[in-house]
């Protein structure tokens, strides 16, 4: 199957084959801290990002405030000073962050701590990107589910630092909806014996042994091989559907070879071995049974890490698009950045801005090539419908992947059951409807209003809720979620990269800043190798950091779905029309 499990668990379509892990803990109960309104839920206090509470631009300028009360004129070491004057940092040279996603507020919470002078950019009115968390009305929701669960011990370690008794340790839960029933994921044998019936199930048998006797002879296509190891009726069952929504195209246009890397070493023998006998010695990695959380999601993560950054000094600006970066034609180096009216002079620039906005908003213009490549880069959207449903634990899953024909949902999120302080009340749930797309096409473009009322519709068809019990919905649509690999990404890439290469004091950093399946803690690296390189003087290939397999759950390098990928909308829209 074709999960794209919450983000940093893996990119969108890594698959693992039913029965390839063992199963997740129950998500009753809210985990090892009171429910909300306990003394360790800060009894009737606001979370983060609460309207009843003070605003985000409130708290900044208190946290400024309380920083230049302090009194002292430098906090930085003389050898952090000195690293710093190194590399030509000064209050009127700071160092700029564009961009106040994880990886910009990681490289401005490490600057700041070190006392080095530094702006983060934010073009919105609030900060955490994708992984912010939206509020209405007290209700809290986590846009696509960031789970914070990592390989690297220096990431690991600056989560629990900003965190602290924040932080949650939650089981996870998730099944497989499909055929107007539910199914254990990973599957277990006697559920799928109870849920198939016999009947389908000695139908699955056979349609397995005829592709095991006659395999199709090509594996040109994720259908031709899917098909070959599975049987045709599993894999109209189990990957189809879900994988048809998630890409956008038919699995006749998806090649065989994303496939194989994603089920790879798994067939209708070894996966029905894992479901009724186990996984002995053969854990998948990319299922874990436990995560941390933040109590009020993961915007209060960054929201704390801004806080903290004011609090050593730094800058956070919101409401600041970049507008332009202007590149001295003798240095080569940034030598402005102009963002909301204003001109800053930079020392460095770390931006995590995508690649084609950084391409667009340069001045001189880029190359004609660079500027190609950039207009070639693709990414697909992602979009939720967040709903509050009269009813609390409507389901006990953090998450459940919908393999049901005739819905266009693709996963559904359950908040209540990633943190009891994500809903105000034990009457209600907070649910997030999960839609892939690309930005331009019909969903993309669908109306609110129209969109709430075909998530309810969905959900009611799911035998999940009854749409009359929806209190009240909104859409939060995620640009450019997820970067696409197409045949020719890796050569676009290149071309800017070698372009970008030549000025010395710019540096991208994060997901779509290096157009890469970087999950938080990969993107939070990439921020804190940049910094590294500033006041160290290391040599970090930044663009290396998710090619290394210590910083994988899974050990390989995505290959691209499509045998074509698809012109979209979206690239026909100017380089910097985003930012």
């Amino acid at each position: 199957m074709s999960e794209p499990a919450p983000r940093d668990e893996r990119a969108p379509g890594d698959a693992t084959a039913p029965g390839s892990a063992a199963g997740a803990g129950s998500a009753a109960g809210p985990g090892d801290v009171g429910r909300p309104g306990d003394a360790a839920g800060r009894g009737d206090a606001s979370g983060p990002g609460e309207e009843a509470g003070p605003g985000e631009a409130a708290r900044l300028e208190g946290a400024a405030a309380r920083w230049e009360a302090s009194g002292t004129e430098d906090k930085r070491s003389p050898h952090l000073a000195r690293a710093g004057e190194r590399a030509g940092i000064t209050p009127d040279r700071p160092v700029v962050v564009v961009g106040g996603g994880p990886a910009g507020l990681t490289a401005g919470y490490l600057l700041a701590k070190q006392g080095q002078p530094v702006i983060v950019l934010e073009s919105t009115d609030q900060v955490g990107g994708i992984a912010r968390t939206e509020v209405r009305d007290g209700y809290r929701f986590d846009l696509g589910g960031h789970r914070f669960f990592t390989k690297v011990q220096e990431v690991d370690d600056l989560w629990h630092e900003i965190m602290k008794e924040e932080f949650l340790r939650r089981p996870r839960q998730s099944r497989i909806y499909w055929n107007d029933k539910f199914l254990e994921y990973p599957l277990e044998g006697i559920d799928v014996i109870k849920k198939l019936g016999p009947i389908e199930l000695t139908r699955c048998g056979l349609s397995y042994l005829w592709a095991a006797l006659k395999p199709k002879g090509r594996e040109d296509t994720f259908e031709e091989w899917v098909s070959n190891r599975f049987g045709k009726r599993l894999y109209q069952h189990f990957f189809k559907t879900y994988t048809e929504k998630l890409w956008g195209v038919p699995t006749d246009e998806i090649r065989a070879e994303w496939a194989a890397q994603r089920i790879k070493g798994l067939s209708f023998f070894s996966a029905a071995k894992a479901a009724f006998f186990g996984n002995k010695g053969n854990k998948i990695k990319s299922l874990i049974s436990e995560f941390n959380y933040p109590r009020y999601g993961p915007g209060q993560m960054w929201e704390q890490m801004t806080e903290d950054i004011l609090a050593h000094g730094g800058e956070v600006r919101l409401n600041a698009p970049v507008t332009r970066l202007r590149v001295d034609p003798v240095s080569q180096r940034v030598t402005e950045v102009i963002a909301g009216g204003e001109t800053i002079t930079p020392s460095y620039v770390i931006s995590s801005l995508p690649l084609r906005t950084t391409v667009g908003i340069t001045e001189p213009e880029a190359p004609g090539e660079v500027r190609d490549a950039a207009r070639g880069l693709r990414y697909r959207e992602f979009l939720t419908v967040l709903l509050v449903i009269s009813g609390e634990d409507l389901f006990p899953d953090n998450w459940i992947y919908i393999h049901q024909p005739g819905v266009r949902v693709l996963r559904i999120q359950n908040f209540r059951s990633w943190s009891p302080w994500m809903v105000p009340n034990d009457t209600d749930a907070s649910i997030g409807m999960e839609y892939f797309c690309f930005e331009g096409d019909e969903l993309w473009n669908m109306a609110d209003d129209d969109l709430v009322a075909m998530a309810s519709r969905e959900i009611e068809q799911l035998h999940l809720a009854r749409a009359v019990n929806v209190k009240f919905g909104f859409v939060a649509r995620v640009h450019k979620a997820y970067p696409i690999y197409d045949v020719e990404y890796a050569e676009r890439v290149a071309t800017i990269r070698a372009w970008l290469d030549g000025v010395p004091n710019l540096i991208q950093v994060g997901r779509n800043g290096l157009h890469r399946y970087n999950n938080s803690d990969h993107s939070m690296l990439t921020a804190m190798r940049a910094v590294d390189n500033i006041l160290l003087g290391t040599h970090h290939d930044i663009w290396a950091v998710n090619a290394e397999s210590v910083y994988h759950e899974e050990d390989v390098e995505p290959e691209q779905p499509y045998k074509e990928a698809p012109e979209t909308p979206a690239m026909e829209q100017p380089l910097a029309s985003d930012r």
